[in-house]
């Protein structure tokens, strides 16, 4: 994958959580707080808790950071999969989340 692939998914992949932030926080009370800044989105639960996914350029991955450890993703040609478990991004990102706020909060790739 050339750079310039690289940040085009991994561009829509963050457009895609903060959607889904705005989507939950519009159709449930889960009050998320999500905060972009560059290539890294920080996601403030009520309880005080964050996740926090940033880009990491040089090697091609997108990194997910929660209070179960951290997480480093590649595009796989067809998703963004874990390059040790080879869990996809978003069902880990919705589980976390979950986790996190107590309750479902689901997200995904669209």
């Amino acid at each position: 994958m050339t750079d310039l692939e690289y940040m085009d998914r991994a561009e829509k992949a963050l457009e895609s959580i903060e959607r889904w932030c705005d989507q939950l926080n519009d159709e449930t009370d889960a009050d998320l707080d999500n905060q972009r800044v560059g290539g890294m989105i920080t996601i403030t639960f009520v309880n005080g808790s964050q996740l926090v996914v940033n880009l990491q350029k040089p090697l091609h991955e997108i990194w997910l950071a929660a209070r179960s450890g951290g997480y480093h993703y590649r595009f796989d040609g067809q998703a963004w999969v874990d390059t040790k478990t080879g869990q996809e991004f978003f069902g880990q990102l919705s589980r976390e989340a979950t986790a996190q706020a107590g309750r479902a909060l689901p997200f995904g790739a669209g």
